[in-house]
């Protein structure tokens, strides 16, 4: 752990996914995202927005990770915005190389690849994406053959990417155990925490990361970014509101029994098991006004010991998650005096 006794001001980024209400347009949904990207954009405050890979989930959009990225980043100026993340087992190496090699090309020092060993959706999807469950071992030589793939000299003698090359866009592991800390240690690469959904290890991996942490080419000293989930609303009843709501889709979305379930019958079944699982995936939110989620932001940041804080805006609705960004960035610019 670092010394609590002088603390990181507080760095904010958003990782956006591409959520797709009941009944909406994906079309709308994707437009959505892109309407919340400029207004980050224009707040100026938040340090990056990512986007992260899923595959067959009706409620989110981000499948094609790489389109997207370039879509918001067209239309933004300078948030930098990346992957959090892209399933590298999913791929070749060489195919993100080029991918993001592009984007970098077309938007300099602006992207982000934030990579996951994990497949990003069920097993049968697995068959559909032509993905061999086993490629996951190779995550570790995947990542160092895409980073020579993005760096001046490939490990592949002959094999260039084009573009990529001489791009080196930053890497940064994703993980929520261990094997991402280790990993994201032993190459020197930036870690990122997905305590939005996964929070039991959290503070166990960031410990082993920074105690095992060794430099590299693109970090010389431990970076952590640690997620979590916020509801920030002017209204603390609308904003609890919005948190039971976001519960019970999390249940609706898990249990595969819940699906048809009126608001009735799923808020009985969060009095139960499965709905202990679903506040326990949620265990790392804050839910208020801004006071209360910049109280919560401050706390989590030291409680992770993290270098940036990731949010996912849970607010519901395009016109309650664009204030709730503002709320958030309000946090982090104090108001100036009048005069």
């Amino acid at each position: 752990m670092t010394d609590a006794s002088t603390p990181r001001p507080l760095r904010l980024s958003i990782l956006d996914l591409a959520q797709v209400r009941h009944g909406q347009p994906i079309r709308e949904a994707l437009q959505e995202s892109i309407t919340l990207a400029q207004q980050a954009d224009r707040l100026g405050c938040f340090e990056r927005l990512w986007f992260a890979e899923h595959h067959n989930m009706p409620s989110i959009a981000s499948a094609a990770t790489a389109v997207l990225i370039g879509r918001v980043a067209a239309a933004t100026e300078h948030i930098r915005v990346g992957s959090g993340g892209v399933m590298l087992p999913n791929h070749s190496p060489l195919i993100i190389a080029e991918q993001f090699g592009t984007l970098a090309e077309l938007f300099p020092d602006r992207i982000d690849l934030g990579l996951g060993r994990a497949p990003g959706t069920d097993q049968r999807t697995l068959l559909a994406l032509r993905r061999d469950p086993r490629v996951s071992d190779r995550f570790p030589q995947d990542v160092q053959e895409l980073q020579g793939y993005l760096s001046d000299e490939s490990l592949i003698e002959g094999i260039v990417a084009t573009p990529g090359k001489g791009t080196h866009v930053p890497l940064y592991i994703l993980g929520s155990s261990l094997f991402g800390a280790q990993l994201a240690a032993a190459l020197g690469l930036p870690y990122a925490f997905a305590s939005h959904f996964a929070p039991d290890a959290l503070v166990e991996a960031v410990a082993v990361y920074r105690e095992t942490f060794q430099p590299s080419a693109q970090l010389d000293e431990p970076y952590v970014i640690a997620a979590c989930n916020v509801i920030a609303a002017d209204d603390p009843a609308d904003a609890q509101s919005m948190f039971e709501r976001v519960l019970r889709s999390r249940v609706r979305r898990f249990v595969p029994a819940a699906a048809t379930m009126n608001d009735d019958q799923i808020d009985a079944l969060l009095a139960g098991p499965g709905g202990a699982q679903a506040r326990h995936m949620m265990r790392y939110t804050g839910v208020g006004t801004g006071a209360e989620v910049s109280a919560f932001l401050t706390d989590f940041a030291a409680h992770s010991d993290a270098d940036e804080v990731m949010i996912t805006n849970q607010a519901i609705g395009l016109d309650a998650r664009l204030r709730a960004l503002e709320i958030v960035a309000a946090t982090l610019t104090p108001p100036q005096p009048n005069g």
